[in-house]
């Protein structure tokens, strides 16, 4: 598989068969994203892998404070920005609503969408749980790192014929993660990568990407900017 097929086929995958994925491949998949860009050379991911007991219990303990209504612990970073703007805020919006429409849950069926939330803790049925974690001490450009390494994860994943889930819903129990893994004081959990083989009888929405022209300046010898809001001649 070529990096452009990696890129094309990768998606959030919800739902995974219970089929194990090998140690083997794991390592050489995260060997390999070592080699993602990390400005200084810093590196500044940690990663934890669960599979078998230990993300049983995990998914356990998650699921009793989902069960029980607990809307989770302090957060240590914001997933989104308050008050998100446009077009940010349609593209979300467009996104769950498709999700769920392939689901068949409706708009107004508040149960099935909580429902359909709550299995973020379970891992959509994934064997594996990768979480990735950073040294609270860092700051924006290393954040940063993390989606180019995470990314680079996903890929690798791709080419080897797995797939993944990308969820920062893991960040919400921060505290409940901790007690299974054991992390050091000053590391912060940023997401969970579900990891699996994905169950094709599940269905799912492709979601969109922005036309070019929205998200795109090209600066060119004629010196006319084609981009958002103009146009090139």
């Amino acid at each position: 598989m070529d990096v452009y097929e990696a890129v094309a086929s990768r998606r959030a995958v919800r739902a995974f068969t219970d089929e194990p994925v090998p140690r083997a491949v794991l390592e050489r998949v995260l060997t390999a994203a070592a080699r993602s860009p990390s400005g200084g050379n810093l590196q500044p991911w940690h990663v934890y892998v669960l599979t078998g007991a230990p993300l049983a219990e995990l998914k356990k303990r998650a699921g009793e404070r989902v069960t029980a209504g607990d809307p989770g612990d302090e957060r240590a970073y914001e997933m989104y920005p308050a008050g998100l703007r446009s077009p940010y805020r349609e593209r979300r919006s467009t996104a769950a609503d498709r999700r769920f429409r392939a689901l068949g849950i409706r708009r107004e069926d508040l149960g099935a969408r909580r429902a359909a939330v709550a299995a973020n803790w379970r891992c959509f049925g994934a064997p594996c749980l990768l979480l990735c974690y950073i040294d609270r001490h860092m700051g924006a450009a290393q954040w940063a790192d993390l989606g180019m390494y995470l990314q680079t994860v996903m890929l690798l994943l791709r080419a080897e014929g797995l797939h993944s889930c990308a969820q920062m819903a893991w960040s919400v129990y921060h505290r409940t993660v901790a007690e299974v893994v054991s992390p050091p004081e000053e590391l912060i959990l940023f997401a969970g990568l579900s990891i699996g083989f994905a169950d094709p009888s599940a269905p799912y929405a492709r979601t969109d990407r922005a036309p070019l022209a929205r998200t795109l300046t090209f600066l060119d010898d004629d010196r006319t900017a084609a981009g958002p809001g103009r146009t090139g001649s």
